[in-house]
């Protein structure tokens, strides 16, 4: 037994839609992300709430690589999405990519603290984590390089001239 349709209109009840938004942007990523491993494609969604929170998916490479591949090959293709045809080498164009840029740069930033883990896949934690390894690897090779340099300065550098230096010199009698 299936259910009936939905009747497509807005969710008058705040709490209703949300939970609506909740459920829905869930299964739609969760199918993006089979479609992605069916069927090895790369697949990209980027939702905006009706607060304007941004919640994106993409599937075996960055979303901003999906990005790019998208503008060469629609502006190749000639087939611009008609909606930014107007747009194009605009401020408003421009704009909207900046904006969107912002936005996953952020989101990625707020991941790396730990923050707003909770929309990742598996997948992406596993990335996220090996990211951050990668980067504490980087650095602690980064302060071992500063250690022994440091230490190296110390060892090379002569002693102060001090009271007992000169105590210590043989009396050479220039005059």
């Amino acid at each position: 037994m299936g259910r009936g349709k939905v009747q497509l209109r807005r969710i008058e009840s705040n709490v209703s839609r949300q939970v609506t938004f909740s459920k829905r942007r869930s299964g739609l990523l969760k199918k993006a992300h089979e479609i992605a491993v069916l069927c090895d494609a790369n697949v990209a969604v980027i939702v905006f709430s009706a607060k304007g929170r941004l919640y994106e998916y993409s599937a075996h490479t960055s979303m901003e690589r999906i990005l790019e591949r998208y503008e060469t090959f629609s502006l190749s293709q000639g087939n611009v999405v008609e909606e930014f045809t107007d747009l194009e080498g605009s401020m408003n164009y421009d704009h909207i990519k900046l904006t969107s840029r912002i936005e996953a740069l952020q989101k990625s930033r707020r991941n790396l603290m730990g923050e707003q883990l909770d929309s990742l896949t598996a997948r992406e934690v596993q990335q996220l984590e090996q990211q951050i390894g990668n980067a504490l690897r980087n650095i602690r090779l980064k302060k071992e390089k500063a250690e022994v340099l440091e230490a190296s300065l110390h060892k090379n550098r002569p002693a102060p001239f001090c009271n007992n230096t000169v105590a210590s010199l043989p009396n050479l009698n220039i005059w």
